[in-house]
């Protein structure tokens, strides 16, 4: 892989064309953590407890899988690089086995809760391939501090707008098909489509910057999870994000709870308050990014981190407000969110290139695959434990495809585990962040230093041979 030297911008054809690849992973992160729980619930009749482990164990895979598929891509050789290969083939599988997990072919109930697990897992696997090959990149494609930050931005820009079109038509199309598990069949062909586009464009758009060559990695699969595990800026930023995916994942798991039994809104109150929770992004993302400039990557991340969760508290008093104002505080938990996505993966970079400047070697598959098995575990665990607090308070589920009638204390698990639980989830982790020090000065310091020793992998406290 071919970087773009410091100081020197990317073609904009890549920028566009790496971006196009957030609408794989937008469609995927957004849309079974926005429907699946509801579909088991409310339309295959499975009980919240056991829908809630079955949509947490199969991402819980990726933990041992993502890793794994990072060193893959880190020793990957052939004429189109090391990564991209995986843009293509892992988008497209990834595709068919998205659309395959909302068939249903064996009707409701059991068998069809195991179906859907079975199916969840061959499909989370797929997109592993893709995901940890995809986020890898841009470590590679530019050794320029701020031009990495330009390149999440457009990335976050195309994600907003793929969890925009994925999250507010797919309940759409559910609609528009029927309800039930023909309508959860064209909602998997639409987002399968979705993906495709995704995948292609990105393995097309970035075309041209790979050189086909892998450097030096470390020998073994536990050598370089052991530097991962040595690098403290990035175990903090980790820890900080996978908590914080998981409370974003219980406002996208509970919002269709929230609309139908807090609110009592129609089926449009979901698409308004799923818009009104990711269209902000699009609105907001160049402010972040001046913000970023000016007041530095980290602390413009706490701060977006402490809006969101302040918004998500605060969205506790909904059955008591106007009917119009849970909508306003849930674009402000939007604003917030854009923010902590912008500066999260912004970072990750940065601690990439920090580790490669520190050991000499080329590992950002396995950076990479450590930090999308902790996302993709994040973002199962939030539906797992909002379904988990659904079965404590007492939620009644249905196998009609519309959600049973509720009592009092129903309707409370769902308020609570779409405010309270998120609020805690995203405001908390940032304390992690307090000995975060990656600076762009001491990144600088580290690129500019004499590289180490190959054979010894350097940790916050000292070599680890």
């Amino acid at each position: 892989m071919t970087a773009s030297p410091a100081g020197t911008g990317l073609p904009r054809r890549v920028h566009a064309g790496y971006a196009l690849g957030s609408l794989a992973t937008g469609a995927f992160g957004t849309v079974p953590g926005l429907v699946l729980l509801p579909y088991l619930t409310d339309t295959l009749g499975i009980a919240a407890g056991i829908a809630a482990l079955l949509v947490l164990l199969p991402k819980a895979w990726d933990v041992v899988v993502n890793p794994v598929v990072g060193r893959i891509s880190d020793r990957t050789r052939s004429p189109w690089g090391p990564r991209r290969p995986f843009l293509l083939v892992g988008g497209v599988a990834l595709a068919v086995l998205f659309a395959a997990m909302f068939v249903g072919p064996v009707g409701t109930g059991t068998d069809a809760g195991w179906y859907v697990a079975f199916a969840f897992l061959a499909t989370a696997t797929a997109f592993a391939f893709f995901q940890v090959p995809y986020v890898a990149m841009p470590a590679e494609l530019t050794a320029d501090y701020e031009e990495r930050t330009r390149l999440m931005t457009w990335r976050i820009a195309v994600l907003a707008v793929a969890i925009l079109v994925s999250g507010a038509v797919a309940p759409m199309v559910v609609n528009a098909g029927g309800s039930g598990i023909p309508g959860h069949r064209w909602m998997g062909l639409f987002v399968a489509v979705l993906i495709v586009v995704g995948a292609v464009g990105a393995f097309l758009g970035t075309r041209g910057t790979s050189a086909g060559t892998v450097g030096e990695s470390e020998p073994s699969l536990r050598a370089q999870l052991r530097v991962v595990s040595g690098n403290r800026p990035f175990r903090l930023l980790l820890a900080c994000f996978v908590i914080q995916a998981a409370g974003i994942a219980t406002v996208l798991a509970g919002v269709n709870y929230f609309v139908e039994q807090v609110l009592e809104a129609g089926e449009s109150g979901t698409t308004i308050a799923f818009v009104s929770f990711v269209g902000p992004a699009l609105l907001v993302m160049p402010l972040w990014s001046r913000i970023g400039a000016r007041i530095g990557k980290l602390r413009a991340f706490v701060r977006a981190s402490l809006i969101f969760a302040a918004g998500a508290l605060a969205l506790v008093a909904a059955p008591l407000l106007p009917a119009v104002l849970p909508y306003l505080v849930i674009v402000v938990i939007g604003c917030g969110y854009a923010g902590l996505q912008v500066f999260a993966l912004a970072m990750l970079p940065d601690c990439i290139a920090y580790d490669t400047a520190r050991t000499g070697r080329r590992q950002a598959g396995v950076f990479t695959g450590v930090w999308t098995a902790g996302e993709t575990f994040g973002l199962a665990f939030g539906p797992g434990i909002y379904g988990l607090v659904l079965q404590l308070f007492g939620y009644v589920s249905s196998d009609t495809g519309v959600a049973a009638a509720q009592s009092d204390t129903a309707r409370l698990g769902v308020l609570l585990g779409f405010t309270v639980l998120p609020a805690l989830l995203v405001g908390l982790p940032v304390l992690l962040l307090r000995r975060y020090d990656l600076t762009p000065a001491r990144l600088a310091q580290a690129q500019a230093g004499p590289v180490a020793d190959p054979s010894v992998a350097v940790s916050e406290s000292g070599p680890v041979r």
